[in-house]
């Protein structure tokens, strides 16, 4: 019986790595990150409230040929945040709330972001693929 029992377990945990291989190769294993209690619609409508666009070309959100500073399309693909920071939300809205702090001397400036805003700003990035 015990024999059957490991069978049934291996063969179970077979099923299950299967799928999840299944599910990678196909692309809908979602490896975005997710960012607590952000909101990608209002991070949207923040980056423009902030004027991020006036420096940022940023998709979705008003000008797309701004030059000042990098274009933010696909960034949830990139590893580093301002070449600085590993790309994973809690550096991002770090980086949303003070980039000063990180990097002093950038020509980012402080644009006295809330957590909430930087929150909601994050989860829109992290729609750029």
């Amino acid at each position: 019986m015990g024999n059957m029992r490991r069978l049934g377990l291996n063969v179970g945990l077979c099923v299950l790595l299967g799928s999840v291989l299944v599910l990678a190769a196909c692309g809908t294993y979602d490896t975005t990150p997710k960012v607590a209690g952000g909101d990608p619609t209002r991070g949207r409508v923040a980056l423009q409230g902030y004027g991020c666009e006036a420096c940022h070309a940023i998709p979705g959100v008003g000008n797309t040929n701004a030059m000042v500073g990098p274009p933010l399309e696909h960034f949830a693909n990139r590893r580093f945040i301002a070449g600085e920071l590993s790309n994973e939300p809690d550096n991002l809205i770090k980086w949303i709330l003070n980039p000063q702090s990180v990097e002093p001397g950038i020509d980012m400036p402080n644009l006295d972001v809330s957590e909430a805003a930087a929150r909601d700003m994050a989860a829109y990035l992290y729609t750029l693929k």
